[in-house]
C-alpha cells in the first residue's frame, strides 16, 4: 500500500478536526544546547495551562506569541528558513512558561528560541540540509507512484518541495494558502469523489450482510440461532 493512503487520511484528519500540529526540539537546540529528553515532554503542561482560544495559532501569531521565520542571505545564497514556519517568541516564554516556571527565560533563552545567534553559518547549514532531505524525500514519493494517489494539497506540497513553486505559485501564495482551508477543502471535488467512493463502499458492505443474514435465514437448521439473535 502506497504512502499517499495514510498521508491523505492525516491531511485530512487535520483539516476536518481543526487540528493544529506543533512541533518541538529533541537532541539539539542550535549547536549550543543539548537537550536530555524531548522538549515535547514539557508541552503538555504547558498547553495545558492555555485556553483554547490560548491555543489558536491565529492569536498566537496576531500576538506576537509567535514569529515568523524568513529566509536570508549568507555568503551569497539565499537560505530557505521560512520552510520552518512559525517558532515561539520570547512573548510566548513568559505569559505560558511563566504558568510553570517562576524564571521561564532561563528555561527557554532568546538564543535557544534563535538559533541563528548560536551561530549562523551552522543555522544556515541546517536549514541547507533540510532543504536537501525534502527534495530526496518529495522526488522518492514522485518515483514510486505515491504522488498520483496523493489528494491536489499534498501533490502542490511535494511539487514545492522539489521546486519550490506549483502551477507558478510558491507555498506563500493566497491560493496556495487557501488550499489548505477547511472550507476549500469540503467543497473540492476531489472531496466529493472521495466521500461518494466511501458512500458506495458501504452500500455494497451493507447490501453484502443482508444478502449474508437472508441466506442464513433459508437454513432449516439455523431456526433457532436466527430467532435468538433476531435476525429477522
Amino acid at each position: 500500500m502506497l504512502t499517499s493512503t495514510d498521508l491523505n487520511n492525516a491531511f485530512l484528519s487535520y483539516i476536518l478536526t481543526g487540528y493544529e500540529p506543533f512541533i518541538s526540539a529533541a537532541g539539539y537546540v542550535g549547536p549550543k544546547y543539548k537537550v536530555d529528553h524531548d522538549v515535547s515532554l514539557l508541552m503538555p503542561e504547558v498547553i495545558s495551562r492555555m485556553s483554547v482560544a490560548e491555543q489558536d495559532p491565529k492569536f498566537l501569531i496576531e500576538n506576537g506569541y509567535f514569529e515568523k521565520v524568513n529566509d536570508f542571505e549568507f555568503e551569497g545564497e539565499v537560505i530557505k528558513a521560512s520552510l520552518l514556519g512559525y517558532r515561539i517568541t520570547l512573548k510566548f516564554v513568559h505569559h505560558f512558561l511563566g504558568r510553570i516556571f517562576s524564571n521561564p527565560d532561563a528555561v527557554f533563552t532568546e538564543d535557544m528560541l534563535r538559533p541563528e545567534l548560536q551561530d549562523l553559518k551552522t543555522y544556515a547549514d541546517s536549514i541547507k540540509n533540510l532543504s536537501v532531505t525534502q527534495v530526496r524525500v518529495a522526488e522518492g514519493l514522485m518515483k514510486d507512484g505515491t504522488y498520483e494517489a496523493l489528494c491536489p494539497q499534498l501533490k502542490a506540497i511535494v511539487s514545492i518541495m522539489i521546486n519550490g513553486e506549483y502551477k507558478g505559485m510558491d507555498r506563500e501564495h493566497p491560493e496556495i494558502r487557501k488550499m489548505f482551508t477547511r472550507e476549500y477543502v469540503i467543497e473540492s471535488d476531489w472531496y466529493k469523489e472521495r466521500l461518494l467512493n466511501k458512500q458506495q463502499k458501504e452500500i455494497l458492505f451493507w447490501r453484502n450482510n443482508i444478502s449474508y443474514i437472508e441466506n442464513l435465514l433459508t437454513k432449516e437448521n439455523f431456526n433457532e440461532t436466527a430467532e435468538r439473535l433476531n435476525f429477522k
